[in-house]
């Protein structure tokens, strides 16, 4: 089993930490099975029963202490306490070794699988101000504004111009490094040569395609849209095939226009056809419609005339005009205001920072509980311009069905307009209610929302009564955005981390909501009371998935846990959870392993370990010391550069004591990471560490004495210390070696050694089994009498 992986059934319960199972069927080829991992809590170890024969461990847990510092009382209001750690996973080693999360298909679903970005954004407005089309009749007084402005207000084709860069200037706050080009009441052939020339720039990155048809007739029952002669004398139909052939995919359309749910059919059989006609292949199309197929747009006064538009461009100052006029603040208020909300979208600390803080969040949350987790990644994690766009769809549909129109979209999502999640229009009336005060008195204070803490509030009365079983808590992508915040962030962290603490499920839930890239960010802060409860959550996260130490290295946050690893102030069993992501780090990762050695992870493990295994240290914790072994067995396991360096930096001296230790995990441990310095290659010593050369003698003395320790062990009472042995030392062909000099290792051999009762045990199994055609090794590693 591969360093990160867990067990599902155990984990489920409380997190522990899992020692292998050494006895599989290929337990003599593996040389790293000791090294199996899962999340674990931090303890204080107020009470402790080992039971060496069982290989179990009972230890109670007070979380009051588990985050350190002035940070240990915040955190016990949030933290219960919990009984963890109760039992390991070495007492069957007869069975086969469990399969764990990254085999049954949890482990990185969460990652969208293709990262991708909107590269160039095509407008096509068909708008022929001062003409209506044939098929419209309008109302009077009549919805006249085009993006937030009046058409009538100027000549016809400076308001046309001053249309198309407002609408691009909007489009620009979603997506700022997209390329922008617009098409003013075109031909089909400029409207051709702007599809193509967007997609020469784009390459295999995404089209958007957005048009507006208030000027020209409804779509035609074969979806084809409308656009101008070179004389405006005639309206040109434009087929959705030619469309689709040359926008081509990854692509998505929105359609502001009456019946746009035309379009959206038509596209929907030529992709069936397609698919049917390539051997079942997909399009990446995704289409956004203003209204049905049998609707119209709505001309009502209280709207702009591109209000599918405005909801998807300018979602704030849509969503606070339609609530205004349905406010009970509608009649004190002057909508003009709304103009006026002073801040700006991405400063948290401002009104309109803060609102548009809060709509994401709750747009997140709503799509989070009614679309699929599949569908919920490629809207609204995939592709940063499309996810905006979805939230704001979500407004359009509520503001567009009080007007009796149903927006459409590609794939179709649930209806959502009536969904229960109403927080939105609580902020949105604290924010009316403080506008005036705001715009009037620019010295005024501006008063945040409780709505973050009184999430928080929420998430936490369903922790204290949720479970796998039940619903998954709605207010998890709102905890995610909390973390955005200084002021919350240490209770939604120690929140998250209680929910992480549930199981691989809830860990699975939160990577898929989106809380990766949070977290990531997060460990470049230096704010030491967030120390703690970051540790706790990365083990967590790589208990469950072992890929997310390629994003370590490649951020530099293996530096973080180094760090926090050779820090005085944290107890000794978080220090062995920084450990333990370490270990995961530079299992099997070659960068991780170059990484961990350049920042200097030998000789802070070595340290603490000389320190921690001292009988004059009373702070002796042996979780710290197996994972701190561990740790280095996988920083140099398969790589000559970092086990040369062990050799000269003493670590057979080091481990030498540990291999006495009470608790079986301790020795099993130390017996797997000496055994990783056993593949020194011969030549290796030399010119690898600059000015500390170690040569053949001295490689040769450093290999007989770890050959001797393991050889010491062979007697252990532990049927997992001897597996782990007999693992380590090449599957048993010490013993070979012993008994017809077949291997190397023949020459250590001194009279001592032969009238060891090791040799002898040794020798006896193995020749025994031979001759009954027997399995050595689990003649050895089965539990003895004699011991």
């Amino acid at each position: 089993m591969a360093l990160g992986d867990s067990m599902a059934s155990r984990f489920s319960q409380s997190p522990v930490l899992l020692l292998p199972n050494h006895l599989a069927d290929d337990c003599a080829a593996s040389s790293s099975s000791v090294a199996a991992a899962a999340a674990y809590e931090d303890t204080d170890f107020a009470s402790q029963r080992r039971d060496s024969e069982s290989g179990t461990v009972t230890a109670t847990t007070s979380t009051s202490a588990s985050y350190g510092g002035n940070a240990a009382a915040t955190s016990l209001a949030y933290l219960p306490q919990t009984v963890v750690l109760c039992e390991l996973r070495h007492e069957a080693f007869e069975a086969a070794v469990p399969v764990g999360p990254s085999e049954s298909g949890l482990v990185s679903k969460w990652r969208p699988k293709d990262r991708m970005k909107t590269g160039c954004v095509a407008l096509v407005l068909c708008l022929n101000i001062s003409v209506d089309p044939p098929d419209v009749i309008k109302i009077s007084p009549c919805a006249r504004m085009e993006c937030w402005i009046d058409p009538f207000s100027m000549a016809p084709q400076k308001a046309l111009e001053s249309i198309g860069k407002n609408l691009s200037s909007q489009y620009e706050r979603w997506q700022p490094k997209a390329r922008y080009k617009y098409q003013l009441d075109p031909t089909v052939d400029e409207v051709k040569k702007l599809c193509t020339s967007c997609r020469r720039y784009a390459k295999s990155e995404r089209v958007l395609f957005h048009y507006n048809g208030h000027g020209v007739p409804k779509p035609t029952a074969n979806g084809e849209i409308w656009v101008f002669n070179k004389s405006y004398t005639q309206y040109i139909p434009l087929p959705i095939s030619d469309l689709d052939s040359w926008l081509k995919t990854p692509s998505i359309y929105v359609f502001d226009c009456s019946a746009a749910g035309l379009i959206v059919n038509s596209f929907i059989e030529l992709h069936e056809w397609s698919a049917s006609n390539s051997s079942g292949s997909t399009r990446d199309c995704i289409l956004l419609a203003a209204c049905e197929s049998h609707e119209t747009l709505p001309q009502s006064a209280e709207f702009p005339a591109d209000v599918f538009t405005s909801c998807l461009t300018t979602p704030i100052k849509m969503a606070l005009r339609w609530f205004c006029t349905r406010s009970l603040l509608r009649g004190s208020l002057d909508y003009s205001l709304i103009d006026q909300i002073p801040g700006r979208p991405n400063d948290r600390k401002t009104l309109l920072g803060e609102l548009n803080w809060i709509f994401t969040a709750v747009t997140d949350t709503i799509a989070w509980n009614v679309l699929s987790h599949d569908l919920f990644q490629r809207l609204f994690r995939q592709d940063l311009l499309v996810a905006s766009l979805f939230r704001n769809f979500l407004l359009a549909e509520r503001i567009m069905r009080s007007a009796n129109c149903s927006p459409v979209s590609h794939p179709n999502l649930p209806p959502t307009h009536q969904h229960h999640m109403d927080a939105w229009d609580m902020a949105a009336e604290l924010c009316l209610s403080q506008l005036p005060s705001l715009v009037g008195n620019p010295n005024a204070e501006f008063q945040p929302s409780t709505f973050f803490s009184e999430q928080l509030t929420a998430f936490e009365v369903w922790l204290d009564h949720g479970s796998e079983h039940k619903k998954p808590p709605e207010q998890l992508p709102i905890v995610l955005q909390v973390l955005l915040s200084q002021s919350h962030r240490f209770r939604a962290l120690v929140l998250l981390g209680r929910f992480l603490d549930m199981g691989p499920w809830a860990v699975d839930l939160a990577l898929s909501v989106g809380i990766f890239p949070y977290v990531l960010k997060l460990l470049q802060t230096t704010t030491p009371e967030l120390r703690q409860i970051l540790v706790f959550i990365w083990t967590k996260i790589l208990a469950l998935d072992k890929s997310c130490q390629v994003d370590l290295v490649k951020d530099g946050g293996h530096n973080y846990f180094i760090k926090f690893l050779d820090s005085i102030e944290a107890y000794p069993e978080q220090r062995a959870m920084a450990a333990f992501v370490l270990a995961v780090i530079v299992d099997g990762h070659r960068r991780g392993q170059e990484a961990c050695i350049e920042a200097g992870l030998i000789h802070v493990c070595l340290e603490h370990l000389q320190s921690t295994s001292s009988p004059n240290d009373s702070q002796t914790e042996p979780l710290l010391l197996q994972w701190l072994c561990l740790c280095l067995g996988k920083l140099w396991e398969d790589f000559t550069e970092a086990q040369t360096m062990g050799l000269l930096h003493g670590a057979t001296i080091v481990f030498a004591p540990l291999l006495s230790e009470p608790q079986p995990e301790v020795r099993a441990s130390a017996v797997f990471a000496l055994g990783t310095l056993l593949n020194v290659g011969f030549d290796s010593c030399r010119g690898v560490v600059g000015d500390g050369e170690c040569d053949d003698d001295d490689k040769f003395r450093a290999e007989v004495s770890i050959v001797k320790s393991l050889l010491s062990v062979a007697s252990d009472g532990s049927p997992l210390v001897r597996a782990e042995a007999a693992s380590q030392v090449h599957g048993g062909q010490l013993a070979a070696g012993f008994v017809d000099g077949s291997v190397r290792l023949y020459d250590i051999r001194t009279p001592e050694m032969y009238a060891s009762p090791a040799y002898l045990w040794i020798t006896a199994t193995y020749t025994e089994s031979r001759k009954g055609g027997g399995d050595w090794l689990s003649t050895w590693t089965r539990p003895r009498k004699d011991c």
